[in-house]
């Protein structure tokens, strides 16, 4: 089966490296233009026009999949199918119809839900238990196709955007790579999507980084999770721009003696500081060696990794010495 692939991204080329080392034929990799990066403002080249390089596949980078130039250009190949992977671009019908077997799309989450350019940030933010990847048959919708095939795993306590989507990237090689033989032995069966269980994830935006103290702790431990590595989870402090990179939500309860240098309950679970009806929401309620407790809507914060605006990204440990941080302070004012 000759196949074209179609992504951008890191995501994608984890497909992509996938597909070859299964030992398939591909002809052709698209991919988005090489576009300016970090401070030089060279182009720099999309991750999936790397791995089809290395591997002596050809790249094609149009600015507009849909103009007739790129449509013929497609044609041109002859494909059987087409493999579709955070593209970011969207195909007209003349090109999903183009191949024998259509186009299918490698999608980061359990169709119907989270449909939608962001889905590993959003079912972090949403506090879902399980995702996965689906492989669908592409339509003229956005990630409305039939449900060809699905991989799920587990979201752990501690994963973040980063981690999540590493794991996904993987899966989605996977089962790109197990859903092939299927489609050719006439094996998979579509499924239409349940309109009732579908979700939008839309695209990610700076301002969602922007903590609220005002909200219960375990929905801040999510929001710092989903936005890192970006945007970050940021608050301010004495003027400057901090943010959270690491924390944890700890328990709602009432500071005794006992309790103010922070450490855990008899089940080893970290414990929220002080008074919850005397509390402000941002407020700094204890400062230990490795952590910063600060005061949520509804429980506490516990910061591990932070950094100040114009300093490095460092543990708690380590900033604390230099940042003299105080207990009544507020975070976010």
């Amino acid at each position: 089966m000759k196949i074209v692939f179609m992504g951008t991204p890191d995501f994608a080329a984890g497909a992509l490296e996938a597909l070859i080392g299964a030992g398939h034929d591909i002809i052709l990799a698209v991919t988005q233009p090489d576009r300016p990066k970090g401070r030089s403002g060279e182009p720099v080249p999309p991750a999936v026009k790397v791995c089809a390089l290395k591997h002596g596949i050809p790249v094609f980078q149009p600015l507009k999949i849909k103009t007739p130039e790129a449509v013929a250009e497609l044609r041109r190949y002859e494909a059987d199918l087409f493999v579709v992977a955070a593209f970011g671009q969207i195909l007209s019908r003349e090109i999903l119809d183009m191949p024998r077997y259509g186009s299918l799309n490698i999608h980061a989450s359990l169709l119907p839900k989270y449909r939608g350019a962001s889905p590993i940030q959003h079912v972090i933010l949403d506090g879902e238990e399980y995702t996965g990847v689906t492989i669908m048959q592409m339509d003229e919708g956005i990630d409305t196709g039939d449900i060809l095939y699905q991989k799920e795993i587990p979201i752990e306590k501690k994963d973040n955007y980063e981690t999540l989507h590493d794991k996904l990237k993987v899966l989605g090689g996977e089962a790109i790579v197990e859903a092939l033989p299927l489609l050719e032995q006439g094996r998979l069966t579509p499924v239409k999507q349940q309109e009732d269980l579908s979700c939008h994830a839309p695209l990610i935006q700076k301002s969602m980084g922007r903590i609220d103290f005002t909200k219960d702790a375990q929905t801040i431990d999510r929001q710092i999770r989903g936005m890192t590595p970006w945007p970050g989870a940021y608050t301010s402090y004495r003027g400057r721009q901090l943010k959270i990179w690491l924390a944890e939500a700890a328990e709602e309860g009432s500071a005794g003696p006992e309790e103010n240098s922070g450490g855990k309950d008899s089940a080893g679970r970290s414990k929220a500081v002080g008074n919850a009806a005397e509390r402000r929401p941002g407020e700094i309620l204890e400062i230990g060696r490795d952590h910063v407790t600060v005061a949520a809507g509804k429980g506490a914060l516990r910061i591990l990794e932070l950094q100040l605006e114009g300093k490095k990204r460092m543990t708690a440990r380590d900033f604390l010495p230099g940042v003299r941080m105080e207990r009544g302070e507020i975070l976010g004012q």
